[in-house]
């Protein structure tokens, strides 16, 4: 750390990413999600300084530092946004901020739909309650982290990837209810190894897709004179059939992902693995085809995965346009079959993917 200015006051703040495991877009309408976190963390250390001036570094990126001063954050210098987003969302809630020396280091891919970016300011906003003791539990961190993203940094998402980054813990399913806020844990079964596969396309929620995605649901639920698809169920479906086609395709995957949720919530409790891969697979259709995310080479590393006889269940997980997918295997059987499905990914497309999990 540089010595210049610096008080000299220390903490350090961490958080893990995520998969979500399923419920995807279903978030911004106040719906349901399942993500659980994964074994890759950020890491946050931050040096109180005697002025005003904010310097910070990412190991991921370089060694050159970067800097700002307070009250003067400004958009568009990339990663650097998340970090001036937190400091200028804290002045806003009246919260006041000294200089700070700031370091980052990261396991996590970025990109690869696995919520670097959640991680990263849930990572830097727990660094500061701890230099400056302030009094922010764990959910009011993921709201103000949400906001961070939503408000400063221009990327419309919800509140998953914050709360999963803030409430999550390893080897646990995290039942989110995104209108009330409740959260369930859920221990995930012993039958099953998790596999999460980047598939070499990376995604941003700031770019115009995912952006463009949210404002076409909002349509649909306008047409149905809904404000949140939330509010719609498997009933309504005879009605948003009858929707201009791109907004009944929209409208189609709320509703039936919403459902999918609760069916996968009951059938991790019950270790029904059938009902998982039947789940999956449907959610997976329902990105592809309803709500347009996916891509060929993510519905290659789907089919890639399903087609394993040691796989159980496989699906694009994340925002959509790239990023990972998510799997399910037999129990002992993770680690060898995610490496079969990347080698015959990799023939199959000519892109180098990666396996996040297993961590290796």
């Amino acid at each position: 750390m540089p010595q210049n200015n610096v008080g000299g006051d220390t903490a350090t703040g961490e958080a893990p990413g995520r998969v979500n495991l399923i419920g995807e877009h279903t978030d911004y309408h106040q719906g349901f999600v399942l993500p659980t976190v994964i074994p890759q963390r950020t890491r946050v250390t931050v040096v109180s300084r005697r002025d005003a001036r904010v310097r910070v570094r990412s190991a991921a990126i370089g060694s050159a530092w970067e800097e700002y001063r307070l009250g003067e954050e400004r958009q568009g210098r990339g990663w650097l946004d998340y970090v001036a987003g937190v400091t200028a969302t804290l002045a806003g809630e009246g919260i006041r901020l000294g200089g700070l020396d700031v370091e980052i280091s990261s396991r996590i891919p970025m990109g690869a739909g696995v919520s670097s970016s959640a991680a990263l300011t849930v990572s830097i906003l727990r660094a500061l309650r701890s230099l400056l003791a302030l009094d922010l539990g764990d959910l009011e961190l993921a709201l103000i982290a949400q906001r961070v993203e939503t408000d400063f940094v221009g990327a419309p998402v919800g509140v998953m990837d914050q709360m999963a980054a803030s409430l999550g813990e390893e080897g646990q399913a995290l039942f989110i209810d995104t209108r009330s806020l409740d959260t369930r844990a859920l221990t995930l079964p012993p039958s099953i190894d998790l596999i999460v596969i980047h598939s070499g396309l990376t995604h941003a929620h700031a770019d115009g897709d995912y952006r463009r995605r949210r404002e076409e649901s909002f349509h649909a639920a306008g047409l149905l004179g809904l404000t949140y698809l939330r509010d719609a169920d498997r009933s309504w479906l005879p009605r948003i059939e009858e929707l201009p086609p791109v907004s009944a395709r929209r409208a189609r995957h709320i509703v039936t992902e919403n459902e999918r949720v609760l069916q996968t919530l009951t059938a991790l409790r019950d270790g029904n693995v059938a009902q998982l891969g039947a789940l999956f697979a449907a959610s997976h259709a329902s990105m592809r085809d309803d709500y347009e995310i996916s891509l060929p080479e993510i519905d290659t590393l789907v089919r890639l995965g399903t087609d394993h006889s040691d796989v159980l269940a496989a699906r694009m997980s994340g925002g959509g346009f790239g990023g990972s997918v998510v799997m399910l295997a037999k129990a002992g059987r993770g680690r060898a079959a995610a490496s079969a499905v990347l080698a015959d990914y990799r023939e199959a497309t000519g892109r180098d993917g990666r396996i996040i999990v297993p961590d290796v």
